[in-house]
């Protein structure tokens, strides 16, 4: 019998991260997938955003399943939030658990009670009733993989992140006889990701650091530091991996960076023997040339600890960088930690070491393009195609390339879908997307707040760092009139040989605008002086500089 499906994402449409996708099968759902977005510049103290899950919450009852595809914190972080208000059996690799739990331990979550499912490479699993598939894909983490539910109507498949390559490696194997044997029963719906969707060609091999590290590496005439974001397991193996073949010791930068060496070493993705080891307090026990540092870190926290170690701000001072050492910086930036990335760099090469800066264009990362889009497309020929995972353009390419491959994909069965819009396929096999959109959007954490910072308060610390202003006046509510002050101070605002006259005008206008409402004719109303002391002083400061700072006025009654 037939049921109605809806599809709909929480996150990850339009956007960097954030991934969350529900599927509804009749009353049951399955959520694909629960991640966090990391903050641009224009969010500043906040620690990561996820999705809006106030519709998933009041569902509660209905959620079957977590069913996480790799362990990346936009895949899984957010789940961290909303676990406890919303239980359900978690679904994902040894290697998935266990970058869950190294996250929860980074976010303090560790008090709650996770049901944990660990399934292997390429398996199937009945789940309310229902058949779920999991076929390993190849990329940056190890043991990803796509997810199959099956329907009456056919399979919802999501590709997950993907490369196409025949990697020998079992952890980074991308297994398209598995892709083969979902192709053998129909495919409803093919959900894939887009980030590379406008790159032409295959990804492979051009994912691979070591061509573009190894004899850098070999050249180096002392220590070698390494930093590469802890989220790139493929680009960490193959740096250990280089390092054994170089017969050097692999030590770790601080106890973040052991820490997730440890966790990957403990998944059994990555191999590394006792020999090649060594802790920072052996850093002086071991010749220049036997020596790897591994420096690993999320988004930006990389490149400050770039910067320190390069300004010899670090607290271990035996990692001061000399001129013989050569740091080899793989961590390409992207569009929200360009400044951070530009200045570590910069810092890097004043340092007077040997810097190799791999750039996007020299390796990247394991996400599919063109051709590896078009592979999963002409294998599973899906009924439906919904792009996810990406930026409107990348959507839209991804969208695009599906109608150009010949397989029965026209514009009534590609879906170019917003966060929050559902798309609904009827018992009949029609589809067609909801007017409606269920609740969505972004909450953002900082520390250990979720949800409590809004619009106004990402406001108010914007204008804290153009500076403040503070403006005091003791006023008698009895005689009004101005009893004390005025008192005008600015902080972090403009150089002080620029300020006198600054200075000047405010305290005018303050004074102005104070005694403009002490007039015995004039009602008085201390939220009203301080409401017109705010909007005039600003204005003035806005003319003068062309800056809003953050301005505050107080006002102190007396009798």
């Amino acid at each position: 019998m037939s049921e109605r499906i809806r599809i709909v994402a929480l996150g990850g449409l339009d956007e960097e991260g954030k991934n969350c996708t529900v599927v509804q099968i009749g009353d049951d759902i399955f959520v694909v997938d629960c991640g966090v977005r990391f903050p641009d510049r224009t969010m500043p103290g906040i620690d990561y955003v996820v999705p809006d899950f106030t519709w998933l919450i009041e569902n509660k009852a209905k959620i079957k399943a977590y069913l996480l595809t790799h362990g990346h914190d936009d895949q899984i972080g957010a789940l961290a939030y909303l676990y406890g208000a919303a239980p359900a059996p978690i679904y994902a690799s040894k290697s998935t658990i266990l970058m869950f739990k190294l996250f929860n331990r980074h976010v303090g979550k560790e008090d709650v009670k996770y049901d944990f499912h660990e399934i292997a490479p390429s398996s199937s699993q009945q789940i309310a009733g229902r058949k779920v598939t999991f076929f390993q894909t190849a990329h940056n983490v190890a043991r990803s993989s796509g997810v199959a539910i099956s329907t009456a109507q056919g399979s919802i498949v999501f590709s997950g992140d993907y490369v196409i390559e025949n990697n020998a490696d079992p952890a980074f194997y991308c297994d398209l006889n598995a892709v083969a044997r979902l192709a053998e029963q129909p495919t409803l719906v093919l959900l894939s990701e887009s980030g590379y969707a406008d790159r032409s060609g295959y990804t492979a091999p051009h994912y691979k650091l070591r061509p573009v590290i190894e004899q850098t590496a070999k050249n180096a005439p002392g220590r070698i530091f390494v930093s590469i974001f802890s989220i790139n397991f493929y680009n960490v193996h193959e740096i250990v991996q280089l390092a054994i073949e170089l017969k050097k010791r692999v030590i770790p930068y601080d106890a973040q960076t052991d820490e997730l060496l440890r966790t990957m070493v403990e998944s059994g993705e990555i191999q590394l023997p006792k020999e090649n080891y060594a802790p920072t307090d052996d850093l002086i026990r071991y010749r220049d040339t036997d020596i790897l540092v591994l420096m690993l870190a999320f988004g930006e926290k990389l490149y400050k600890k770039m910067a320190g170690l390069a300004r010899d701000m670090q607290e271990d001072k035996r990692y001061s960088l000399k001129e013989s050492d050569t740091f080899i910086a793989a961590a390409p930036s992207n569009p929200n930690t360009e400044v951070e990335a530009t200045d570590a760099l910069d810092a890097l090469y004043r340092s007077g070491c040997h810097v190799l800066n791999c750039t996007s264009k020299m390796f990247c990362n394991m996400h599919a393009s063109e051709e590896d889009l078009k592979m999963m497309i002409s294998l599973l020929k899906p009924k439906y195609y919904v792009p996810v995972k990406g930026l409107f353009k990348n959507l839209l390419c991804n969208a695009k390339l599906a109608l150009s491959m010949g397989v029965g994909l026209t514009h009534s069965n590609v879906f170019v879908l917003d966060n929050g819009a559902s798309l609904l396929i009827e018992e009949d096999g029609s589809a067609h997307v909801m007017d409606e959109k269920i609740p969505h959007g972004d909450v953002m954490i900082d520390g250990i707040g979720v949800g409590d910072v809004g619009g106004d308060v990402l406001q108010d610390r914007q204008k804290l760092a153009e500076g403040v202003v503070v403006l005091a006046v003791t006023i008698s509510k009895g005689e009004k009139r101005i009893v004390g002050g005025p008192d005008v101070q600015m902080r972090g605002f403009v150089f002080l040989k620029d300020s006198e006259m600054i200075l000047r005008e405010v305290s005018k206008i303050f004074v102005q605008t104070v005694n403009e409402f002490l007039d015995p004719k004039v009602p008085y109303n201390l939220d009203e002086i301080k409401q017109n002391v705010y909007e005039k002083c600003l204005r003035s400061i806005r003319r003068q500089t062309g800056k809003e700072p953050m301005v505050l006025p107080l006002l102190v009654e007396v009798a």
